[in-house]
Formats: C-alpha cells, structure tokens, sequence
C-alpha cells in the first residue's frame, strides 16, 4: 500500500518527516505479501518473505508516537534478516487520536495471527514467531509478549509469541515514566489505560525470551525505562538480554536494525536461532 491509500494522520513534526522520507526510500522494492483483516487501511499486515526461510518469522511493529506511522515503514529493515532466512512481517495499527487504546494492541494482536495465518505458504515455521518494533512499536511488540489474555479470544497458543526485541519502547506510563506529555492513545484519564498499557504491569517469570535494545545517545527517559524493564523482567525470572546501540540517538536506533553486519541484526538473529 501507499501513504495515500490511507485515511489522513496527524501532521509530521519536522523530524518525523524526515525519518519518513529516509525509511521509505531505503525500503526500495521489497518483495511483499498484503493481508488486510478489518475496513481501515491500517488494519493491515505486510509479509516479507525470505528466499531461503529457515522457519523463523520476525513481526516488527512502527513507531511514530502512537499517532503516526505505516507498516510500509519497517520494509526497510526486512533486506538484511530475509537475507539470513528469516521471514519478516511488518503489522499496521490504528493510529490516535483518532483511535484510542486499546484500538492499537487488539490490531497487532490481529496482525500476528494474520502472519501466523499466512507463515506456512511462505515456508516460515507458525511456531517459531517473535515480535519486534521501534518507539511506539517497541512499547506493543512488549505487551503482545508479556500479555496473557489476548491469545485464546484468537484460538492462539498461550506461548504463540516465542521472543520479543524492543527497541527503544516505552514500558510505563503515568507516574515515573518521565514522559513530558501523556500520549493521546491512551484515552479518556478517568480509565486507567496507563496500567493496562504499560509492560511493566504484565511481567511474568514464564515470559518469552527477551532482548531489550535502546541507542546510546537515545531520549534519556527511554534509557531510563529500558534498563528499568530489562532488571524488572530479569528478577521476574524472565530471561532478557540487553544491547545498547553505540553512538545511535533514538532514530539510529531504528536505522541500526537494518544494517545487515550490525550489533542489533546479529543479536537479533543469534536470538532467533537460540530457539531450538
């Protein structure tokens, strides 16, 4: 799909547009497969197969704040792991503030089974999934991991997500988060969505194996939270790695995941492979 086979988002900040503009012309023509489960465009799934799938399939989630974003985003990083046989899969998500939670999690949660769907006609293993994303991304690839209650609504295995590898996610909202301004995707105050959403609520010793990636120069905040995340799951008894992306602020910690020799794609592919 297009950006403008798309209803209307919120406005790119500067920055935005600009990370918009470099991803998608990495993304160049990547051979892909759509699935589309719902009547918004962003209800949508993108598969990106690998010419020699060895059976491990990667859902990566975009970021973009909760309010911005395509899936065509993440064709960028799938170059470099199709190329080691792993089959990348790129899940949209309604956007706020049009949308509010849970409209975001319920569409990757969709998207996954989805993939799960379509892994075996694109020889990739339906046991054998593992969620990933950046920012926003990061934040849903984290909750679709540790949450319990989404899979058996979707006839799915309990233990359907095998590893997640967040990069540069959010894992706490409301008081202590160091976010500066409560993002709109999370609804009506009155609700409490901050706990629902937040990972840090949901960890658990039984959770898939983890590894937790920020960039060096990244948002202080988001440092803080990440290495909060990795030591609560950690002495949850959850087993988490962690990887700090040298010399990257918080877009170069996108633009390392598709660099093909880089520390994230070898740790994510090592990850990947320590599943057997």
């Amino acid at each position: 799909m297009r950006a403008e086979d798309y209803s209307a988002q919120e406005p790119f900040t500067e920055i935005g547009a600009a990370y918009h503009a470099k991803i998608m012309g990495l993304a160049g023509t990547v051979p892909t497969v759509e699935r589309q489960w719902g009547d918004d465009p962003y209800q949508s799934a993108a598969l990106y197969p690998a010419e020699a799938p060895r059976g491990d399939v990667l859902c990566l989630i975009h970021g973009g704040g909760w309010t911005n974003g395509y899936k065509e985003w993440m064709a960028f990083c799938a170059p470099a792991l199709t190329a080691r046989g792993i089959t990348v899969a790129s899940l949209g998500y309604r956007l706020a503030p049009r949308n509010v939670w849970p409209a975001c999690f319920e569409d990757v949660a969709e998207g996954l089974r989805e993939v799960r769907r379509m892994a075996p006609e694109h020889g990739a293993d339906p046991e054998r999934i593992a969620v990933s994303g950046h920012s926003a991304g990061g934040h849903l690839a984290a909750l679709l991991a540790l949450r319990t209650d989404w899979q058996r609504p979707r006839s799915l295995p309990a233990d359907v997500v095998k590893a997640a590898l967040p990069i540069s996610g959010t894992y706490r909202f409301g008081e202590g988060s160091g976010l500066s301004i409560r993002p709109r995707f999370l609804g009506d105050p009155s609700l409490g969505n901050e706990e629902r959403a937040s990972p840090m609520t949901h960890l658990r010793g039984d959770a898939p194996a983890f590894l937790v990636a920020w960039g060096e120069k990244d948002f202080p905040h988001l440092r803080a939270q990440a290495e909060g995340f990795a030591t609560a799951l950690a002495g949850a008894g959850a087993p988490v790695e962690t990887l700090v992306i040298e010399g990257a602020d918080h877009l170069g910690a996108s633009y390392a995941s598709a660099e093909p020799q880089g520390a994230w794609v070898q740790a994510a592919d090592a990850l990947l492979q320590g599943l057997d």
